[in-house]
């Protein structure tokens, strides 16, 4: 009978933080710009320059680290992790290995009808090192020290998740976590939230863990997930054949989904680690750590359960509003401005997730204003426009941010309630299809849908539907 093997998988996250600035030093930290534009004597490495601390970087990770259960360190200091690499322009990382500012948390995932604690390690800050842009035509590799000194978190998770489900809840929850509290877009396409993947196999029932490898590369949760399903398969192949797992870091190529070695993987004392001499301690007393808590915002789950109770919004709406911050903020000013949340969020889930889809776009890409939404849903209301009309509007607010009552207004979209002009496009359609009338007086129920849209095409779409519908019932008994 062949064997059944267990998958053990722990990650290591890292994230940039949302600063204006980088972590020792004042340059901007803004995604994209020329080339080695962003950047200064500090951040490039250059001899006899000095770091200085970046205070918001220490806020912003004492929330997450408060955010996840850790216990925040009083005294936590920085050290030297030291190794070559072109795009490491101090020949050095400025990290913490021995005091990291934060240990031993916990998130609760949920896959399926499971709960359940993933263990947080410890969670550090660094600096991030630059970018090698390889040009394969000349062979040459070329470095861009924008990134260099972007301040990240790493966290680092104990070896606690069994499958790729597991790992994407995690990896997920962190994310709206950290969104939440406004310290990262983490944006996996743009490297602002990043996963390393350890991954190792045993046989299903033993307690020994098996030799691990590091998988980097990864910049989607579909190739997080594809890489951990390739891994696990090549370490079994491996295993059944009587061979040996090395312990190394592989790259993860999505687009032919496999990975190769890229080197063995190194241990701490590899990094010659030492404290850093240019950086005093970060002493951290309560009355700091108790200013972060006050700070913290309402998060998802609390969210979640407030919008059931105070919006009777199912649990399923609930969930997607929740989901992204952005989404959850738009809701409520919105429904605050119209007073009517049920609306609101019918508009954000059904056309708003509509156009998302089609636009291939995130909730954060929105640009549309949440009073420009409540006006959309008080003009269908109080019966200016009717539902068809809505939808073509909301289009133009979805993508231009179009002020809805100005756009009604200059494009003549306004419902028509005169009743006399009404009847009087009633009779024309009724004497125009006198076959139609003779199925609905038949028993036909459709012949009235037929009727009812020749009126409404006859009016452009500007008359009220429910109205329209009555007037016919009437005028055809």
């Amino acid at each position: 009978m062949a064997k059944q093997y267990e998958t053990v998988i722990g990650l290591e996250v890292h994230v940039e933080l949302a600063t204006k600035t980088k972590i020792f030093c004042s340059c901007s930290t803004e995604f994209g710009g020329a080339p080695n534009t962003h950047t200064c004597p500090v951040c490039t490495g250059m001899p006899g320059s000095l770091p200085v601390l970046n205070k918001q970087v220490v806020e912003y990770a004492m929330a997450i680290g408060l955010a996840t259960n850790c216990e925040i360190t009083r005294v936590c200091k920085f050290d030297r992790k030291n190794y070559f690499y072109p795009d490491n322009p101090q020949n050095y990382q400025i990290s913490q290995l021995y005091l990291p500012i934060a240990r031993n948390g916990y998130v609760e995932i949920q896959t399926g009808e499971v709960k359940k604690k993933i263990r947080i390690h410890e969670m550090h800050m660094e600096e991030d090192a630059g970018k090698l842009i390889h040009d394969e035509w000349d062979d040459t590799s070329l470095v861009d020290y924008n990134r260099s000194g972007v301040p990240l978190v790493e966290i680092v998770s104990e070896p606690d998740m069994r499958s790729a489900d597991e790992v994407i809840a995690y990896l997920e929850k962190l994310r709206t976590i950290i969104q939440y509290l406004g310290a990262s877009d983490c944006k996996l396409q743009e490297g602002s939230m990043r996963a390393d993947v350890n991954l190792s196999v045993r046989e299903a029932g033993t307690k020994e863990f098996g030799t691990r490898t590091e998988m980097k590369n990864l910049n989607s949760f579909k190739a997080i997930a594809r890489a951990i399903e390739g891994e696990r398969a090549r370490q079994i192949e491996l295993l059944s054949e009587g061979k040996k797992v090395i312990q190394e870091t592989r790259r993860w190529d999505d687009n032919k989904e496999s990975s190769y070695a890229m080197r063995s993987k190194e241990d701490a004392q590899d990094y010659r680690y030492f404290p850093e001499p240019d950086l005093v301690p970060v002493i951290i007393g309560d009355e700091w750590i108790q200013e972060i808590k006050d700070r913290q915002p309402e998060m998802r789950d609390e969210k979640l359960e407030r919008y059931k109770k105070e919006f009777d919004i199912p649990q399923y709406d609930a969930e997607i509003l929740t989901e992204s911050k952005a989404m959850a903020d738009l809701f409520e000013a919105a429904s605050a401005i119209c007073r009517n949340p049920k609306k609101v969020s019918n508009w954000l889930m059904v056309e708003t997730m509509r156009l998302l889809k089609e636009h291939d776009m995130e909730p954060e890409e929105i640009t549309f204003t949440p009073e420009h939404l409540a006006q959309l849903v008080q003009l269908t209301e109080n019966g200016t426009i009717n539902s068809s009309v809505a939808k073509e509007v909301f289009e133009k607010i979805f993508t231009e941010n179009a002020d809805p009552v100005e756009y009604v207004e200059k494009h003549g979209l306004k419902t028509v309630n005169d009743e006399g002009e009404l009847l009087k496009v009633l009779q024309k359609v009724i004497a125009g299809n006198p076959q139609a009338v003779v199925d609905y007086k038949g028993g036909k129920e459709k012949a009235l849908g037929a009727l009812v849209g020749q009126t409404m095409k006859a009016m452009k779409g500007k008359a009220d539907p429910g109205m329209v519908n009555k007037k016919l019932r009437e005028l055809l008994k």
